[in-house]
């Protein structure tokens, strides 16, 4: 029996044959020949195709091999009872539309088969408006309930998805998204835009922009040469009520042993963003989601390459990007059924693509906020060590001991001028008084600081060595001055190849070495510039090491670069002119060698060398 939901009334004026489906017909299930005769005849003058059965074999034959809209049944058969098949098929065929056809006028009876699901009851001999009311009620109502649970279903796939979204949204919008979060979050979209209760599409590939954003690389695929793997995911999240953070953090989410084929096409998928042509650059750049039908689409070059890597002619391409920047392109077909794509999914697409979008740009929200927390951290720990370093960046001393004792004699006034003109800098409110206060406080500071060189340079310390990892003391000595060069308009750009050279040095000694380097460099780019700090060498080593350290600042005359490791030679309005000297002193301690010289572009590099004895 047809079930039709209450309050679905709409009246349909069709004629017989528009209530049917393609490919459908009518079945007359009746033993006796004349009658079957008169139903067909008056059936075909409606445009009805019809089918007749003489049995119920007959009858279950046809059900199994042909589309069947509605039976007219005949209760007495020979080898089975009407009332039977009709309680046979009900259950197994809602969609059927049955008329009981008899020639009894048993009131009992009629009412019997109305309650076990026939739609109707009609007694023989059949007058043809009689007939022709019975089918078209029949027929309305069955399709009706069709389109009722069509629409019911589609109701629910539009809250399912709307649901999803709303998961995607939250987890988005209360967290930053990690490189392995992401990928389980994209996942779940795929799963979403292939699954039967989702966009239904058959198979689904996500392509993104590579880091330096040169070359658009294929990521990420859903799909198999049928639609049951995605669905069998989709279900699985039904049936266990999973929420959305419930699928990320399941290892079986990530589980795409049923996409191994969509995953080895994605993987060919590489195409340059210099390539303006290429349809996926174009969706890309230009934010515009383009449909490709039979190998073509309009105003756009669909490459012969692409077809062939993804073997089919018909797709649709949906661009993902953010605010700033294209990020990528969702690529989706209907490989399997050949399904023509709609505007209605079109559009329902480009609502799971903007959920990529986004999920996208905070994982990259996530990695740069992850990148600049590490870089402070840095700094922080950074400048804890080498406060004392940075403080004695620059001593020197040509004096022997008595310079020495000198240095003793003259700091403790000198520190008692200066900590007594801070405090009282603190306490005044004077601001005419505080102005010479912090003069005397800046003057006795210079003093303090040459002292403090003078008395640790002729202090002959042994060298501490030690084992050091290159690469992390030169990033570490950069990270000191983060803030200085952030706000000197300063950028940096480290060139360290392969795995960090470990080397035998003092490390306070020569981290002293790359922290005065480096600050030189940062003072001479007065109005913002690059620091550039690298390492060279060959692949056994046994060249050594080079450590480059280049600015693009204003450079040194030429006048002036003998002199720079002179004793108290300096260019600058503040500084003791002993920072040179102290580096070309601490490396020749070590059998390393410094060489500072112009750089072709502007500014200056400096170069330490440090021999194969030293790399361990």
């Amino acid at each position: 029996m047809v079930e039709l939901l209450r309050g679905y009334e709409e009246h349909y004026e069709l004629d017989l044959s528009q209530l049917l489906n393609h490919g459908e017909s009518v079945v007359i299930v009746d033993d006796s020949p004349e009658i079957v005769l008169i139903l067909k005849h008056y059936l075909d003058k409606q445009g009805l195709p019809v089918l007749q059965a003489g049995s119920a074999a007959e009858f279950y034959q046809l059900l199994q091999s042909s589309p069947i809209a509605l039976i007219l049944l005949d209760i007495g058969l020979p080898d089975k009872s009407g009332i039977e098949i009709l309680q046979d098929i009900v259950p197994k065929y809602p969609d059927l539309g049955i008329v009981m056809v008899t020639g009894t006028t048993n009131l009992d009876t009629a009412l019997e088969c109305l309650r076990l699901g026939a739609d109707d009851y009609l007694t023989k001999p059949v007058g043809g408006e009689k007939l022709t009311h019975t089918l078209v009620s029949t027929l309305k109502k069955r399709k009706l309930a069709i389109e009722n649970r069509h629409i019911q279903q589609e109701l629910e796939a539009a809250h399912n998805r709307t649901r999803f979204l709303h998961q995607l949204n939250l987890q988005m919008n209360s967290v930053y998204l990690s490189n392995v979060e992401l990928k389980a979050i994209l996942r779940a979209i795929l799963v979403g835009i292939t699954s039967e209760e989702g966009l239904k599409f058959n198979r689904a590939f996500l392509a993104l922009f590579s880091d330096d954003g040169q070359i658009l690389e294929g990521k990420l695929a859903i799909g198999t040469t049928c639609r049951a793997e995605a669905g069998r995911v989709w279900d699985s999240i039904k049936q266990k009520n999973l929420q959305l953070q419930d699928i990320i953090t399941d290892d079986n989410g990530g589980n795409e042993e049923g996409d191994v084929e969509v995953n080895r096409i994605i993987s060919q998928l590489r195409v340059p963003v210099t390539d303006l042509s290429h349809i996926l650059i174009s969706a890309a750049i230009n934010r515009q989601t383009i449909v490709v039908t039979n190998g073509s689409a309009i105003g756009c070059n669909v490459p012969y390459e692409l077809l062939h890597i993804l073997d089919h002619s018909s797709f649709v391409v949906v661009p993902l990007y953010s605010p700033s920047k294209s990020l990528g392109v969702l690529i989706v077909d209907n490989f399997v059924t050949h399904k023509q794509i709609t505007l209605e999914e079109i559009h329902s697409l480009e609502i799971f693509a903007s959920q990529a979008s986004l999920a996208i740009e905070h994982s990259h929200l996530y990695e740069d906020m992850r990148i600049k927390i590490e870089e402070l951290e840095m700094v922080n720990q950074e400048l804890d060590k080498s406060k004392d370093l940075l403080v004695a960046a620059e001593r020197y001393s040509a004096v022997g001991h008595m310079s020495a004792q000198l240095v003793h004699v003259i700091r403790n006034p000198i520190t008692s001028i200066g900590g007594t003109a801070r405090l009282l800098v603190k306490r005044t409110e004077d601001p005419y008084i505080a102005k010479f206060l912090k003069v005397i406080s800046k003057e006795a500071a210079k003093i303090e600081a040459t002292l403090e060189d003078l008395f640790n340079f002729v202090e002959e310390r042994q060298l501490q060595l030690a084992p050091h990892q290159l690469y992390s003391l030169l990033r570490r000595c950069v990270m000191v001055f983060y803030t200085t060069m952030k706000n000197g308009n300063i950028t940096y750009q480290f060139d360290l190849p392969g795995i960090s050279p470990v080397v035998q040095v003092d490390g306070d000694r020569f981290r002293q070495v790359f922290l005065h380097l480096i600050k030189n460099g940062i003072e001479a780019m007065t109005g913002g510039g690059v620091l550039f700090v690298g390492c060279t060498y060959t692949e056994n080593r046994e060249d050594g090491i080079e450590v480059i350290i280049r600015d693009s600042g204003t450079g040194i005359a030429d006048n002036h670069l003998q002199l720079v490791t002179d004793p108290f030679f300096t260019t600058k309005t503040y500084g003791t002119g002993m920072g040179l000297t102290l580096v070309e002193k601490i490396t020749a301690m070590h059998g390393a060698t410094f060489h500072l010289k112009q750089h072709e572009k502007g500014g200056m590099v400096a170069k330490v060398h440090l021999p194969a004895k030293m790399i361990v």
